[in-house]
């Protein structure tokens, strides 16, 4: 492994250069990688292990929506493409990448399936972290690792398309074979991770559910409606209101942050724009830090999690998701988003 620092911090991290794509290969030209579930991380580590050479099948529920995109994006049915009990059969690692709640429900078909020496592989630690609550307690004898990519399965695989890598966590829960540190970098590396940086189950999975809650979705969300509804309300118009909230937000600053960090997004601004943020930033984490601190304790002594699996496996769960999602698409500031992107040049 490499080691890189990081603000003074040493990390162990598994890099392209150490651990090439050959590499990958050759670990795992054995083995049958079963992806099971097809929605959002199964399409994307799915069609880049296939792309990298790596022997993958898909196992799905049929007839579903899903099944019909397996088939699609050119997994066969009978010889790529079967129901998840077949493909689990077959399968030496079994890559986990149904729904939370999807996990709970299938447990016993996939506990039933594996061999010793097989590997599990989850791509999320909360099966494993609220075992208690989840009923996922592996057998002995097989392997069970994670690889956590750091964004959306389409992201995923729009990165491997463009030539680029999407960094990876990853985490080692049971080393039954002697090989699960190898089996995990390889197959990192085969669903087309920029680097890998050693985490543990837990620490995934509480740093996961605090991110998708926090400055990923939850939080930037209730900033940008705050900043609209200020903004609507002192009589700017819909389209300003937007335009300085959201897009330009993501279409010019936040892609210079990607680019060479904070202070470099910071330096390419304006004068006025500098100072503003310099003055202002410490009072918005000072005002936030009190819901930061209230939503990771959250997530630690479990609130979260049994939220979302008493949530998740009601049956009307899409239902009342639609509902939720309804309610945000239909909102003033939502609509607006859908007429400026409507007014980009490359949607024109």
């Amino acid at each position: 492994m490499a080691k890189l620092v990081f603000g003074g911090v040493e990390e162990d991290v598994v890099t392209r250069e150490e651990f090439p794509l050959s590499k990958a290969q050759d670990v795992l030209k054995e083995e049958t990688i079963a992806v099971i579930g097809y929605g959002v991380q199964g399409p994307g580590q799915a069609l880049n292990l296939k792309d990298n050479g790596i022997n993958v099948i898909v196992g799905q529920r049929s007839p579903s929506k899903s099944y019909d995109k397996a088939i699609a994006d050119g997994f066969v049915p009978g010889e790529s493409l079967f129901s998840i009990e077949e493909a689990a059969e077959k399968a030496s690692i079994i890559c986990y990448l149904l729904s939370d709640a999807a996990q709970i429900a299938m447990w016993p078909t996939i506990k039933e399936r594996l061999k010793p020496g097989d590997a599990l592989y989850f791509s999320h630690g909360f099966g494993i972290t609220y075992k208690e609550r989840t009923g996922i307690i592996p057998p002995e004898g097989v392997d069970v690792f994670l690889v956590a990519p750091k964004g959306s399965g389409t992201s995923l695989r729009r990165m491997f398309l463009a030539g680029r890598g999407l960094n990876s966590s990853f985490a080692i829960f049971q080393d039954a074979t002697g090989k699960a540190k190898e089996r995990v970098s390889a197959l990192g590396i085969g669903v087309g991770s920029g680097y890998l940086f050693e985490t543990s189950f837990k620490k995934e999975v509480y740093s996961d559910l605090t991110g998708e809650r926090g400055t990923l979705m939850g939080a930037i969300q209730g900033l940008f409606a705050a900043q609209y509804q200020v903004l609507r309300a002192k009589g700017h118009s819909p389209s300003e209101a937007f335009n300085e909230t959201v897009e330009e937000a993501t279409q010019s600053l936040y892609p210079l942050v990607a680019e060479n960090g904070m202070d470099w997004m910071y330096a390419n601004c304006s004068t006025t724009a500098q100072r503003g943020a310099l003055d202002w930033w410490k009072k918005f984490r000072d005002a936030t830090l009190p819901v930061f601190e209230e939503l990771y304790d959250s997530v630690a002594e479990g609130h979260e999690a049994q939220l979302s699996i008493d949530s998740n496996s009601k049956e009307d769960y899409r239902e009342k998701l639609e509902e939720e999602l309804k309610e945000l698409r239909d909102s003033e500031m939502w609509r607006a988003g859908k007429t400026v992107r409507s007014l980009r040049p490359e949607n024109k």
